[in-house]
This record gives structure tokens, sequence and C-alpha cells, in this order.
């Protein structure tokens, strides 16, 4: 899972500027009603008002007043890092439509300012872990991961890491010219529902998970 002490220097930044926004965040959603924080962010809410959604392909619960968060198969607590992602979702959202529309990390809100780092850590680090014959393993591996395929690139799949947050990974082979190459694209509507800093993070992860799972 997610650890802040793997990441490049450039996400331990972010990091550190993430985590301490969780306090924040849940004063903030003691304000918010119940119903509301369903419709916005697309979770469900349990019987006994314990909140519940998937992020990157496992269950949290979120229980409130104190909207603490625990793992919905151990009822373990997760690192500090994925609860102030997961609160930062909660509190960001505001209930806006996925378009379907993909654009790339530099498209986001301020993301051209960190759009060179992002290709480095994610990207290009993503093409270079999946080697020769990187189309054929973005293809198994997303195939793993229940990717649904994109008409984007040589080969492309959608990845729904949160309720409303949607990321894909497309492959463009390379020629004589130009090395084989891959792309984390976000939907346009990404940033209703997390700031540019933590959409970074979660592209950086999915680049991971798509290497891990090539792996076998």
């Amino acid at each position: 899972m997610l650890k802040p002490g793997g990441h490049p220097a450039g996400l331990r930044e972010w990091y550190d500027r993430l985590a301490p926004l969780v306090a924040e965040a849940r004063e903030r959603l003691r304000e918010v009603r119940p119903d509301k924080l369903v419709l916005r962010s697309g979770c469900t809410q349990e019987p006994d008002g314990t909140f519940r959604l998937s992020f990157f392909w496992r269950d949290y619960l979120i229980r409130p007043p104190d909207f603490t968060v625990h793992k919905g198969d151990t009822g373990e607590e997760p690192s500090s890092f994925i609860q102030a992602l997961i609160l930062t979702y909660l509190v960001t959202a505001d209930g806006t439509t996925p378009s379907g529309r993909w654009i790339a990390f530099r498209g986001l809100p301020e993301g051209m300012f960190y759009a060179q780092a992002f290709r480095g850590y994610a990207e290009d680090r993503l093409v270079r872990e999946l080697g020769e014959g990187g189309l054929e393993a973005l293809r198994r591996a997303a195939e793993r991961l229940g990717g649904e395929p994109v008409e984007i690139g040589d080969a492309g799949y959608g990845f729904r890491v949160l309720p409303r947050v949607h990321l894909a990974a497309v492959y463009w082979l390379g020629d004589e010219d130009f090395p084989s190459r891959t792309s984390i694209l976000f939907e346009d509507t990404a940033s209703h529902y997390m700031p540019t800093d933590g959409l970074a993070i979660l592209g950086s992860h999915l680049g991971g998970a798509i290497a891990k799972a090539a792996r076998g």
C-alpha cells in the first residue's frame, strides 16, 4: 500500500503537505450532513452510520463522529498516508458528475508546474518497469486489476481508484525515432474530488500497482 517513505522526494514533499490536513478534514466532515456526504462523494452508509468506500480495490470504513478510517476486511487502521487521502477525498468531493473526458496531468489545476516531475516518477518509471514487451505487460496487468479498455494509444485502460475518481494508463509503442512511453491520464472532473497534490500521488500509485501486477 502507499507508504510515505516509498516515494521520490517530490512526493514526500506532497505527503508532508497533505498529512496535516487530516485533523482539519475531520473537523469539516463533522459539519456535513451524512446524506450530503454520500451524495457528494459516492460512498455508501451502513445502518450504524459508518461510511464505506473503495480505495484502490480495497474497502475502507470511515466511522463518525471522529471519522476514523479502518480497513474493511481486517478492521485495522491503515497508514496515516492512506487516511489523509481518503479524508481529503471526502472533504473535497462536491458531487460533480464524472465526465469520462481524459486529460494529461498538466491539464489539472497547477498541473503544468508539476508535470515534468510527474512524468519522471510516474510515467517514465512505469514504462521502464514494464520493460520489453511493455504493451502486452500493460494489457496483462490491466486485466488482472479489472481495468476497462479505453480507445487511446496502442493500449489504454481506465481504473476507478475512488468512487468518483477515474484514472487511465495508456501505452504508446515506439519506433526507430521515438521510444515507447506511457501516460497516466485523469478525468477532467478529478479536481472536484482531490487536489492536484493528491492526484499526483494517486497516479504514481496506479503506476506502481500496474508494474506489480505485470510481474505476476
